[in-house]
């Protein structure tokens, strides 16, 4: 697999830009490598009839839609925001209610998928927010401590003051299936419902 593919896909994934620094790092590939082979990606995406660009701001990158599509993206998100959210969306942000702050990787275990995607869009329904205590640090450490909850405009949403007044709040914020699972570092094998 070539490092370019492989940088396409961690920046596909990624919900926030991300360094030529990281990228070596997470790739274990030399800074050099990585930024011609991100000055090669930005190349055959930013031409032609893509769909997206790959945007550098700073010594960031990140995916984008194409300016021209700005319209019909506009519309998309407008639908996407006052439509009804999805089961998936529902249940990840059912399990970030009741177990948040969480981290990704506590969701996907629990879920059993990539929860990249739907993180995204209820952040962007304003449903969910991040908080990592080191804001715009981009060092490993501080990706792991990133956590996600839901945020006031949730619960005010909800009528509810505090994640405590959710129904059965305590008995499903500590279920000792989700306990059990927390300690491991293997997907369930079960589904899960809560």
């Amino acid at each position: 697999m070539s490092l370019v593919s492989q940088i396409e896909s961690l920046l596909f994934i990624s919900n926030r830009p991300l360094t030529p620094r990281k990228l070596a790092e997470l790739l274990e590939a030399k800074p050099d490598e990585v930024a011609a082979a991100l000055e090669s990606l930005r190349e055959a995406t930013n031409g032609g009839e893509r769909g997206v660009a790959l945007v550098k701001a700073g010594e960031s990158y990140q995916f984008a839609t194409r300016g021209e599509h700005a319209k019909l993206v506009a519309a998309f998100v407008k639908d996407e925001l006052v439509g009804e959210m999805t089961r998936p969306q529902l249940e990840t942000l059912t399990i970030v209610a009741y177990r948040g702050p969480v981290a990704k990787s506590e969701l996907e275990r629990i879920r059993g998928v990539n929860c990249s995607l739907i993180l995204r869009n209820l952040m962007i329904r304003g449903l969910v927010e991040t908080v990592d205590g080191q804001s715009g640090s981009q060092d490993s450490l501080a990706q792991l401590l990133i956590r996600y909850r839901v945020t006031h405009e949730f619960l005010r949403f909800l009528g509810l003051t505090s994640v405590e007044q959710l129904p059965s709040y305590q008995e499903l914020s500590k279920h000792e299936y989700l306990e059990a699972m927390k300690q491991q570092d293997v997907s369930p094998t079960a589904p899960t419902s809560l």
